[in-house]
């Protein structure tokens, strides 16, 4: 009789299978139909993904992945690949590792079907999202549920919620940053993450505590589960660690869509200020994704820099994300072992 596994979802978010328009549209249309992302009632949110958001954003977005674009594919999946197999190496026998999307290819359904072939003992799932939030690892686990739960023969499930302060985590972006900045004078650090409505902080604020402004000043059990704390956290654990002063690094929010206010501050609004604050020289890394992709080459590395340079700016150095970083594939190691 096989020894039982131990099987290993790695998630993340997902990309377009080619960054042709079609491919896109289909992309976008599954990725913004979910209920956790645009989280307005079904019909509005049919109507403004399929009438709207699709057909207008997929042909400016193919362009901009197009741009993305290596000779391995796409970077996200490239690296996804990449860290399935050699945590696989890792981890040996008595493990079974699949990466699966959350939209597109290779789903999550994909996945959890090749790991049912085995004989298994429990199921490790690993949302790629450092910081928990709703629209992300929420939804994976949603959907991880919706589909387990049809299956005769469940095993235990453990879930990886966050690890914004697991000390590898913070160790494999200090390395990617004194990689970057070494030998290079810079007058501030910028820590940019993904942006979310605010709607979404206030849903799933404990007790009306979150106030989207200073409660995120410290992190504790009244913000547990609130994403933009969990950014300023991870920001205040890697300054401690660069040794950068408090006023040498601001936390700023990305990737803002529709009219709707989404959690400050904003990256292009502080960014374009900076250099009239005598910030010419201006570092910056996007410690909510940990495989680069288009919000980080091209939003970040190529719109941001853009932005900077045109308000007096002088210098914007970016630094790359963990992608196939061996302390990263450390931790994802002991984040799967549970320590």
């Amino acid at each position: 009789m096989d020894k039982p596994k131990t099987g290993v979802l790695l998630v993340n978010l997902g990309t377009p299978d080619s960054p042709k328009v079609p491919d896109v549209r289909k992309y976008l249309r599954e990725f913004l139909m979910d209920g956790r992302v645009i989280d307005i009632p079904f019909l509005s949110r049919w109507l403004l993904v399929n009438l709207i958001i699709a057909p207008f954003r997929a042909p400016k977005s193919a362009k901009v992945y197009r741009e993305l674009w290596t000779e391995n594919g796409s970077p996200l999946l490239h690296f996804g690949r990449h860290n399935e197999k050699k945590i696989q190496e890792l981890l040996g026998e008595d493990y079974v590792v699949w990466l699966g999307m959350r939209y597109q290819s290779p789903s999550i359904r994909s996945a959890l079907d090749e790991l049912a072939r085995y004989p298994l003992e429990s199921i490790v799932v690993l949302p790629l999202f450092p910081q928990y939030a709703s629209a992300t690892t929420g939804s994976v686990y949603q959907k991880v549920m919706e589909i387990v739960s049809k299956w005769i023969n469940i095993p235990g499930i453990r879930f990886v919620n966050s690890y914004f302060d697991h000390p590898l985590f913070i160790k494999a972006f200090v390395e990617r940053a004194q990689k970057a900045l070494s030998n290079k004078s810079y007058d501030c650090l910028l820590f940019s993450y993904h942006g979310l409505p605010e709607r979404q902080i206030y849903k799933g604020s404990r007790g009306n505590y979150c106030q989207l402004n200073n409660c995120c000043s410290t992190f504790g059990t009244s913000n547990l589960h609130c994403y933009r704390a969990q950014c300023f956290e991870t920001s205040r654990i890697l300054a401690y660690a660069l040794d950068i002063p408090e006023d040498k690094y601001q936390v700023v929010f990305q990737s803002r869509l529709g009219k709707d206010p989404w959690i400050q501050p904003y990256a292009e609004e502080v960014i374009r200020s900076l250099p009239a604050k005598g910030y010419k020289k201006v570092a910056v890394m996007v410690p909510s994704f940990v495989a680069d992709c288009l919000e980080t080459n091209i939003e970040v590395a190529e719109e941001f820099r853009e932005v900077f340079l045109k308000a007096g700016g002088e210098e914007w150095i970016f630094i790359e994300s963990l992608n196939d970083s061996d302390t990263w594939l450390e931790c994802l190691y002991s984040l799967v072992k549970g320590t």
